[in-house]
């Protein structure tokens, strides 16, 4: 059995539709994490997306923080976090707005990551999405947006089951 055989066994109800799309979220997620792991030299995709939150946040982000950003706990953050300050990538501080938390801040290295090797990333997406006509990359990404409030949806509801 291949892809295109599960293709065709899910596409005859919205049921079975939506199963496959959301098994083709989570089949996905992980082709991309390994192509990207194998190709994105001295860190793994999640450093590296945890990274290009830094990069790209204005202010100072805890753990908590990025890891709601990234769908993740605190802890996984966390971990991720030393393991790039290690790697000289970052440095991590207590919060000047609470001294529980702890931020990230980016250094000279990850700048120069983001110098050179952001765009050998940006040319791997431009191949992942090459397919696409412009339309349907809006397309796509209005979908994906509205995905998350399906997400907080799905969130509600087993906070409502918990209580």
């Amino acid at each position: 059995m291949d892809i295109n055989d599960l293709i065709k066994r899910f596409s005859d109800t919205t049921e079975n539709q939506c199963k496959a799309i959301f098994s083709s979220l989570f089949i996905a997620g992980n082709k991309l994490q390994t192509i990207f792991d194998n190709h994105i030299p001295e860190i793994s995709l999640k450093q590296f997306m945890l990274l290009t939150m830094i990069k790209q946040s204005q202010e100072q982000l805890t753990f908590t923080q990025l890891g709601k950003l990234l769908g993740c706990s605190r802890q996984n953050v966390k971990k991720l976090a030393f393991t790039l300050e290690k790697k000289g990538f970052v440095f991590i501080t207590k919060s000047e707005n609470d001294a529980r938390a702890l931020t990230i801040h980016s250094t000279k290295k990850l700048d120069k990551f983001f110098e050179t090797v952001f765009i050998s990333y940006q040319e791997d997406l431009h191949y992942l999405f090459d397919i696409y006509t412009e339309k349907e990359i809006q397309q796509l990404f209005n979908l994906m947006m509205k995905l998350y409030a399906g997400i907080d949806n799905l969130e509600r509801n087993y906070c409502d089951e918990k209580k």
